[in-house]
């Protein structure tokens, strides 16, 4: 499922790259870095033994003012970057992974965030007979989100820069496949940039008056899709299904807020009651128990040009059965593809716990 995510992110970065037709400057990068992973999940204790350690290589298309979501950002970069990162341990073994990213610049441009999103291969996932231990990876295709803050400092020798900072990587298949406690790793970075061009900004900045931007109301109309499976090993995977409809008011170039409703029709959760009714009858559960659910939600879209980087919170208002709490959280990346339609990648979650990746296309009346 997850290499579905990588390559929607590919084709926003892409498309991004085939609208600007002035030749930009851009610059490749390589760091190393030294980490831990976090305990975030007690359950994962026994995987954290030494220090991970990689590399990350990077290309980076720097962004001349072209468009105005470039001035409107400062000038960010898009790119490509790949990560090898060994474990340190036996059992979790070592990751590839290769993202679609976007570097945002603060403090006169020396000061660096990067996110990334895209796919990683790890070499020893979960299997029953041969490496029961990691309970992290159930499968072994995953998908990875990684922050980066970096002091860069460029073209100190000629074209050559150096740079340094902390990151996050983080590994998980988004319960598509049981187990699924995933791994965050922290960790220092070292390296060097190399800049292969130089030309000058053409546009000037954005400025704060520019920001002020109003809309009507709109309304969304959106059906998403994917598979997953609950946290009992082995139950299989099942369809899902959500039907949103959405309120949205745009309050300034930068941002939307909305609310909305959403219905839930997750098959793995209809075959989870029926499980829980014959393995634990001493909790009373029938086993025909509802297995729908409708939320309420409050959300914000930060819009970067067509892309747009979805938020939301939501409650459960029909909740009748008990599964991870009633509050849930969604997160992941939006593209309008043409006038008014869009498709979509999220991330649906209870806390730091995913229920599944989300696949949606979707109107803006």
């Amino acid at each position: 499922m997850s290499k579905y995510l990588f390559c929607l992110c590919l084709i926003m970065v892409c498309t991004i790259t085939a609208q600007d037709k002035v030749k930009a400057p851009f610059d490749i990068d390589a760091n190393y870095f030294y980490g831990t992973i976090l305990e975030h999940n007690p359950d994962i204790a026994h995987l954290i033994t030494a220090h991970p350690q990689g590399v990350m290589l990077s290309f980076n298309q720097k962004t001349i003012g072209k468009h105005e979501w470039e001035r409107l950002y400062g000038y960010p970069d898009y790119g490509f970057s790949f990560i090898h990162q060994d474990m340190k341990n036996t059992y979790l073994g070592e990751n590839y992974s290769i993202y679609g990213h976007l570097n945002f610049y603060f403090f006169n441009d020396n000061l660096q965030f990067r996110v990334g999103q895209g796919i990683a291969i790890t070499t020893n996932p979960y299997d029953r007979n041969t490496n029961y231990v990691n309970n992290a990876y159930g499968s072994r295709l995953l998908s990875s989100t990684y922050l980066k803050i970096n002091y860069k400092k460029s073209n100190i020798i000629q074209n050559l820069g150096v740079e340094g900072g902390v990151s996050i990587i983080h590994y998980s298949n988004a319960s598509s496949k049981a187990p699924n406690n995933s791994t965050n790793t922290f960790a220092f970075n070292i390296g060097v940039n190399y800049s292969l061009q130089q030309n000058e900004l053409t546009e000037p900045l954005v400025t704060d008056k520019d920001l002020k931007y109003t809309e009507p109301l709109a309304y969304i109309l959106a059906f998403r899709a994917g598979s997953n499976e609950t946290d009992v090993i082995g139950s299989g995977r099942f369809p899902f299904y959500t039907f949103s409809a959405f309120v949205s008011k745009r309050i300034n170039k930068k941002s939307s807020l909305q609310l909305g409703v959403d219905a839930f029709f997750a098959e793995f959760l209809k075959e989870y009651v029926k499980y829980q009714s014959i393995a634990f009858p001493e909790n009373g559960i029938q086993g025909d128990e509802d297995w729908k659910r409708l939320g309420v939600a409050f959300g914000h879209e930060l819009h970067i040009g067509k892309l747009s980087l979805l938020t939301h919170l939501g409650y459960y208002v029909y909740y009748p059965f008990e599964y991870q709490g009633r509050w849930y959280n969604r997160i992941g990346l939006q593209y309008m593809v043409y006038k008014n339609f869009f498709v979509a990648t999220t991330v649906k979650s209870h806390g730091a716990t995913a229920e599944g990746v989300e696949f949606g296309v979707g109107l803006k009346i």
